[in-house]
């Protein structure tokens, strides 16, 4: 089962996180969150003109290798200028780009041309639907072939992280071929819950904050626990 953690910010918060037993680490950089990640100016004069300061810090100086051990980085972006998440691709390495809006096929598709494989080979796109009826699956299927996860979010007034379920039952009506993530206030005690549910396509979880102590600072210990209670460890 993957594990993705998201909401990430805190550099000793990334660090300890990042020795969990997880897959993903997910950045928001979508600017009305409460857990947005800043991008620090470099003062060159060049534009876009962005420092990887910020992940310098973030790796405590030494450049972060995607390894077996380490979780795969997910940008996250809501309606964002393609040029802007190319600049963020480029600044903080990212593995995946995770769409939270209403992009079209077409900006999917042309934003997977420029960056593959110039800028990151075999980028990912994981694209985000906020689920609070069964209607709103259906939307998948304007994505279908265009993306390589799917993410269901419960539908809130934020862009997820908003700590409420949905009724996964109505997942039945999903009958895509896309594999996807289950999210949506998924917390501690959800373990029971999660074994218990059932789908082909269903490949992993998406957690954020319900682990938190406050936002974009995770609970390591909580982490830790549940992800033991739910690989059986």
């Amino acid at each position: 089962m993957i594990i993705k953690v998201c909401g990430m910010r805190n550099a000793d918060n990334i660090r300890q996180v990042s020795e969990l037993d997880i897959d993903l680490m997910g950045f928001i950089f979508w600017q009305k969150s409460s857990r947005y990640v800043r991008m620090i100016s470099s003062k060159a004069g060049v534009l876009p003109d962005y420092s990887t300061e910020r992940f310098r810090q973030l790796s405590e100086g030494k450049p972060v290798v995607a390894t077996e051990n380490k979780p795969k980085r997910v940008g996250v972006f809501v309606d964002d200028m393609p040029q802007n998440i190319v600049t963020r691709i480029y600044n903080y390495n990212l593995d995946y780009v995770q769409l939270h809006g209403n992009e079209s096929v077409v900006m999917i598709d042309n934003l997977v041309k420029t960056i593959d494989p110039d800028i990151h080979k075999n980028i990912k796109i994981i694209k985000a639907l906020s689920i609070s009826s069964p209607e709103d699956i259906d939307r998948y299927k304007e994505y279908e072939g265009h993306v390589d996860l799917f993410l269901f979010d419960t539908k809130c007034d934020t862009v997820g992280g908003g700590g409420k379920h949905f009724d996964w039952s109505m997942l039945e009506r999903y009958d895509g071929g896309t594999p996807f993530l289950l999210s949506g206030g998924i917390g501690p005690e959800d373990v029971e819950q999660i074994k218990n549910f059932h789908h082909p396509k269903c490949v992993g979880i998406d957690i954020n904050s319900r682990f938190e102590t406050e936002p974009a600072m995770k609970d390591v210990d909580l982490l830790r626990t549940f992800i033991s209670q739910l690989k059986g460890v």
